[in-house]
């Protein structure tokens, strides 16, 4: 596929959208991610969670961050019109979008990348379902689609989005939201119905690790936990 566009997000952070070849029409869902390659580095693929969502037709979008040999070459080598190598998406990452449903979506840095696809294709069909996306990031300049999610819960009544910065600010950049670590009171000031709510989480393995901890500290059970950890 051939690279379509190159959009910076935030620090050291990209997403980059692949234009889908003429006759070329993929039946795939919200959540799920995509294998990438180099033409010239087959032995080497690493697959990324698409931020964008299945609505979004003739391309596909995703979001990277500087980690590892894949990450870093895209990171500052990747330009339009430049080619990689791409599987079909797969996963079962996905969005339950049923009325009675609250996700509450945890996502550490990058990790928000498939929630953005959640937070588009809610919004788009106009679901009943209730979104919380709980965002951890180092720094206020750290946040990935900040203006995409706002301009998100101003169009879904039931979609929120709520960030949390665990370092202190900068002097140049004050944060008037939330400070720390997501920890098991501010998720479960999100829940009023547990029996129905689903926890979502994507990030580093620590940070899903942890979210998987949190979760049964809240009582909730393990059938109504998803997750998807980046090594």
């Amino acid at each position: 596929m051939t690279v379509g566009a190159v959009t910076p997000e935030a620090t050291q952070a990209k997403t980059i959208r692949l234009d889908w070849p003429a006759g070329y029409d993929a039946a795939f869902k919200t959540g799920q991610f995509i294998t990438c390659y180099w033409p010239d580095e087959p032995s080497h693929k690493r697959a990324y969670s698409l931020s964008s969502c299945a609505l979004d037709r003739g391309f596909y979008e995703f979001t990277i961050r500087r980690e590892g040999k894949m990450g870093t070459r895209l990171l500052d080598w990747i330009k339009p019109a430049q080619q990689l190598m791409v599987f079909p998406p797969t996963g079962r990452f996905l969005p339950v979008f049923e009325p009675h449903k609250h996700l509450i979506c945890l996502a550490g840095g990058s990790g928000v990348a498939p929630f953005r696809g959640f937070a588009r294709e809610a919004a788009r069909r106009k679901v009943m379902t209730k979104l919380t996306i709980l965002y951890s990031v180092r720094t206020p300049q750290d946040i990935l689609f900040h203006d995409e999610f706002r301009q998100l819960e101003r169009e879904n009544p039931h979609f929120k989005f709520d960030v949390t910065c665990t370092r202190h600010d900068d002097g140049d950049h004050h944060w008037p939201g939330r400070h720390g670590r997501i920890d098991a009171a501010w998720v479960k000031r999100h829940i009023s119905d547990a029996a129905n709510t689903i926890v979502y989480a994507c990030g580093p393995n620590t940070f899903v690790e942890f979210s998987e901890g949190l979760v049964f500290e809240l009582g909730i059970p393990k059938e109504q936990m998803r997750t998807e950890k980046w090594g």
